[in-house]
């Protein structure tokens, strides 16, 4: 399991008003509750019930225990009965993990025929938890609310996501970033404030030079190259001429070589992404395209051109979304095609776009690159896949980071013959003339992570916990109105400041 590490603590709010009595049944069915969404199927995390808290004594050592636990990643909080809500601030003072209020009820439905005052007094859910949300909405505590019944499919889903986005927030507070080289020369998108990201978001990012590859890279010996090219002839499509071409045959050597100094470089330093930059690779051989794709389809962050804040998020989009089908890539916007309704943003990059969002096996090829003055570059050549997905960035507003969502639908491609190299064809919600120019009116990067499984709610929860401004781009967008939305928000988060 992806996330067998991680617990979720489930915490149920009551008081000692209603006797003893009702004390031993609100734990009794809190007990049932963690037991049946535990065992529904639709949840990637364990739920462990952590009692009935019915003081602020008891809430605060809760959470303060919820903040020193490593395995528990977030905590969810439900009214039993009524809970005064002042009994929760000194413990939502302390809580430093994410936060899931979840408005259920034990019973399914009202019991017309034979409620009485004792029912009414222990299944105070409906009020119960308007008072804890008054409590948290008041101190500014960022949360995710969800509302239903515990059995209910539709509410454990909402659940799951926020359990997904939990697990890759907790992930992020130790996300060391490899950065070999600095960003590219004059480009103002890909920089930022590190210092920021790391009391914001987690990030530590640490510049290498690349001469530290490099020696890794020439203590690789034959034996384990031979080793991962024969990987590479079972994973990838490779055209007979090209097995007998010793040029080919060679640099797919030097790009194997050049994979395994730069996986015992991650390793060694507990890296859970990097950069690289092509005007920055004094002693390699070739860019190495097919080591990123490859290391990206294994959860390793990577943005092109120093671009460490795209690397971040890939590592996160990637980390929520372990199990789910589709894949998830680092992207550019390449270049565009004018078709009226239909016109289209091809994605790609010089090499690096993850094998994992592609429609059929790979082909693997050697090319020249016109970008970096190295020798002839493998990579892996394929098209992606076709449906819904969503676009993501982080930027640096200078007071603030800014997350940028866009929906995109990826269309079939076609082949490029005279540019070999993976892509994917999208077009943006609602449609290229506003998607394009509300991404541009947000400031934007042409870096993004892309994933087919995660939607909007996944960033939105992600947004909420690092207590960042997010603006989704989508069918509903129009540009006066986004442009309405992003002048309140320079506002509200100056205002916001003072409040928090």
């Amino acid at each position: 399991m992806a996330f067998e590490n991680y617990e979720v603590w489930f915490v149920t709010g009551a008081q000692l008003l209603y006797g003893g009595d009702a004390v031993i049944a609100v734990d009794a069915h809190s007990n049932e509750i963690v037991k049946g969404l535990n065992e529904s199927g639709n949840l990637p995390v364990k739920i462990v019930y952590k009692g009935t808290v019915n003081s602020a004594k008891e809430v605060t050592a809760a959470f303060k225990a919820a903040n020193n636990d490593e395995k528990c990643i977030g905590v969810m909080t439900w009214m039993h009965t009524f809970s005064p809500a002042k009994m929760w601030i000194h413990g939502l003072q302390e809580l430093k993990k994410p936060l899931l209020h979840f408005h259920t009820q034990f019973n399914k439905e009202i019991p017309w025929e034979t409620m009485d005052m004792d029912f009414m007094n222990l299944n105070q859910s409906a009020h119960g938890d308007r008072e804890f949300g008054h409590i948290v909405t008041r101190m500014r505590k960022n949360r995710k609310v969800v509302v239903g019944h515990w059995q209910d499919e539709k509410a454990q889903a909402k659940i799951a996501v926020w359990m997904r986005v939990s697990a890759g927030w907790a992930d992020a507070q130790d996300m060391r970033i490899i950065r070999f080289g600095d960003q590219m020369n004059n480009v103002a998108v890909t920089d930022g404030d590190k210092v920021e990201a790391e009391m914001r978001l987690g990030y530590h990012v640490d510049y290498y030079p690349i001469a530290n590859l490099v020696a890794l890279l020439n203590e690789v010996t034959d034996a384990e190259v031979a080793e991962l090219v024969a990987t590479y002839e079972k994973e990838y499509v490779i055209a007979d001429e090209q097995k007998k071409n010793e040029h080919f045959n060679h640099q797919v050597k030097e790009a194997a070589k050049a994979e395994i100094a730069l996986r015992r470089f991650l390793a060694a330093k507990c890296a859970k992404a990097f950069t690289t930059n092509f005007d920055d690779l004094a002693g390699i051989d070739q860019l190495p395209g097919l080591a990123c794709q490859r290391l990206m389809a294994e959860g390793y962050g990577f943005g092109a051109e120093g671009d460490w804040k795209t690397a971040a998020l890939y590592r996160t989009m990637w980390f929520m979304g372990q199990g789910l089908p589709k894949g998830c890539s680092f992207l550019e916007d390449y270049t565009l095609n004018f078709d009226g309704e239909n016109s289209t943003i091809l994605q790609a990059h010089m090499l690096e776009v993850c094998p994992l969002i592609a429609e059929h096996k790979p082909k693997l090829e050697v090319h020249p690159l016109g970008i970096g003055g190295k020798n002839d570059p493998a990579r892996l050549v394929f098209t992606s896949k076709e449906g819904a997905g969503v676009a993501a960035t982080i930027i640096d507003m200078g007071n603030r980071f800014r997350l940028i969502v866009n929906k995109v639908n990826c269309i079939k491609s076609k082949e490029l013959p005279k540019l070999p190299v993976a892509s994917s064809l999208w077009i943006p919600e609602p449609n290229l003339e506003v998607g394009a120019a509300a991404w541009i009116l947000a400031g934007g990067t042409h870096h993004t992570s892309f994933s087919y499984d995660l939607t909007v709610e996944y960033l939105e929860d992600y947004a909420e916990i690092a207590g960042i401004e997010m603006v989704v781009i989508d069918n509903a967008t129009t540009l006066s109105e986004f442009k309405k939305e992003l002048r309140m928000n320079e506002v509200y988060y100056m205002l916001n400041k003072a409040l928090c």
